[in-house]
């Protein structure tokens, strides 16, 4: 039998194979869910998956606009499904570890391409003009910043780099590995030399006046300030640290063959070899407790699962909101940190469109600033109101690959096309009107139109995605797509961790440690599994 990964287990422990085989129960098919499934089959436990979707993947989720079927024949690269979540893999290593922690190979089960250009960004303010390209190559990159805001700021650039790769070293494993961070803990492993990193950075700083005194050019703030995003932040709320995200890009990204959802297929196919019952569909109704401790799931099929360990791979917010029974909620509720925000929501396009291209051309991934970005934050944190004058993230998902360059013949035929701009999490308070969608449709797509790239859409062809649908498809979370948002340098140490105040209960997914994201909600199984594994006695110093 294969051991779980030092994550879950380290060299000090072994796996205690001398027991009837327990049963775990986990609530949800996310990467969050499927990995904790696939690690405890795979040291013998008995595991069931329910999933209310009809498919696993959770937000990797893919559409196929204009289609009642998943594929069409004779469209470029038979039409795959649109990644309409998320669209990009990085920390690459992570689920390397996680594959070879059960005898598998990453490499073996998908095809993965480490994309050449990071991102192509573009600014309303010179109508698209003065464009940036960040690469994979780093000299390729600085080349590109020297050209795009001169050597002053390119050494700028460069102090900046270093510093984000100097505190992800730092941080990866204080916070990242690690199952319960704390500010002792932290301090504890950081030693003298890395709390002087931290002092220099100002972590009490927000993102925002941090990156100001690294860049002179405000459109490089702007660029590095959106990395507060990727954890549904606002720049001038997030914690100065949140700039080692820079630093896990640079590190690489890659593409999925078939989509970001073939990821989670992967995993999937391991946890059906390994016994794993998936049950798709089947939406939980309550965890139902025993004295104070999981006994069993009750699905809205009127069916109960019995269950030593129950792993919930939702927004925990569900649980303080009494979806999974009162009983748990009962006991959640004290745990709750009441000063918590959500996180951001979106409003995002999925098309099937032609693409033409003046100043800009795409790439897989494209980046669209307005000139007033503090504006773009204070709508959507402050007034509860779509932005209106957004950020426009573009995924050309048929761009970007070395081996599949667009031919003359293939330009003049529709493109697959995800666009997504931030929006606040009140579906689940508040529908928009059809005026203040219209005129935040406008928005976005003038801001494309005025730096050079016109998109030819249709309703036909198009499935626009809305905080009120995403609330639907994740419950009691009003949309929000990260848990609840970065705000504070203290809020990394107050995230629900794996384990709860319920006797036998466990959590994995983005909205615990260690965050939102394909490969943190992935981490957060790994550490996750380490605790059921300890509660159910499986594991012995």
């Amino acid at each position: 039998m294969n051991t779980p990964s030092t994550s879950t287990a380290s060299s000090s422990v072994r796996i205690n194979t001398n027991f009837n085989k327990k049963k775990v129960v986990v609530v949800g098919a996310g990467i969050g869910g499927l990995v904790s499934a696939l690690l405890l089959a795979n040291a013998g436990v008995q595991v069931t998956v329910v999933e209310g979707q009809a498919q696993c993947g959770g937000k990797m989720r893919q559409l196929w606009p204009g289609s009642n079927t998943p594929r069409l024949e004779g469209e470029f690269n038979e039409y795959q499904g649109i990644d309409s979540g998320p669209t990009v893999l990085t920390m690459k290593w992570v689920f390397e570890e996680i594959f070879a922690s059960v005898g598998a190979n990453l490499h073996s089960e998908l095809t993965l391409t480490k994309l050449d250009v990071l991102a192509r960004h573009a600014w309303s303010q010179d109508e698209g003009a003065d464009q940036l390209t960040l690469y994979a190559d780093p000299l390729q990159s600085d080349d590109a910043v020297g050209i795009f805001a001169g050597s002053a700021e390119l050494r700028r650039f460069q102090d900046f780099c270093k510093s984000a790769k100097a505190l992800y070293a730092t941080l990866e494993g204080s916070i990242i590995r690690e199952a319960n961070p704390s500010m002792r803990k932290l301090a504890m492993s950081l030693g003298p030399r890395g709390l002087a990193l931290l002092a220099g950075i100002g972590p009490m700083k927000n993102l925002w006046d941090s990156l100001g005194s690294y860049f002179h050019d405000p459109r490089l703030q702007q660029l590095f300030a959106r990395y507060a995003t990727y954890c549904g932040s606002s720049p001038w709320s997030a914690p100065a640290t949140l700039m080692l995200i820079a630093q896990v890009e640079m590190d690489g990204v890659w593409s999925v063959q078939g989509g970001m959802r073939t990821l989670a297929q992967a995993v999937e196919r391991l946890c059906l070899q390994r016994g794993v019952e998936f049950q798709y569909a089947t939406q939980c109704q309550k965890i139902e407790l025993s004295h104070g401790r999981v006994c069993a799931v009750q699905t809205k099929r009127g069916e109960r699962i019995e269950a030593d360990s129950v792993v919930f791979n939702g927004d925990v917010e569900a649980l303080y909101s009494g979806v999974l029974g009162v009983e748990v909620q009962r006991k959640m509720i004290p745990t709750r940190d009441s000063k918590t925000v959500r996180s951001l929501s979106a409003v995002t396009w999925s098309m099937r469109c032609k693409v033409k291209e003046e100043r800009f051309t795409l790439d897989r991934h494209n980046v669209f600033f307005q000139n007033d970005y503090k504006q773009e934050f204070s709508d959507i944190f402050n007034s509860k109101r779509l932005p209106r004058t957004p950020t426009v993230y573009v995924c050309a998902q048929e761009r970007g690959l070395s081996d599949k360059k667009l031919s003359q013949k293939d330009v003049s035929k529709d493109e697959s096309i995800f666009c997504l701009i931030n929006a606040p999490a009140n579906g689940d308070v508040q529908s928009f009107s059809k005026q203040e969608l219209e005129s935040c449709e406008k928005a976005t797509f003038a801001l494309l139109s005025r730096c050079g790239l016109h998109l030819e859409r249709s309703t036909q062809k198009t499935i626009q995605t809305l905080p009120q649908d995403f609330h639907q498809l994740f419950p009691s979370t009003g949309g929000a797509l990260y848990g609840q948002a970065t705000h504070g340098w203290l809020q990394v140490f107050s995230r629900s961790q794996a384990r709860t105040p319920v006797h036998g209960l466990f959590l994995a997914g983005g909205s615990v440690h260690p965050g939102p994201g394909v490969p943190m909600a992935a981490m957060s199984a790994r550490l996750g599994v380490g605790a059921v594994m300890d509660h159910l006695g499986l594991i012995k110093t």
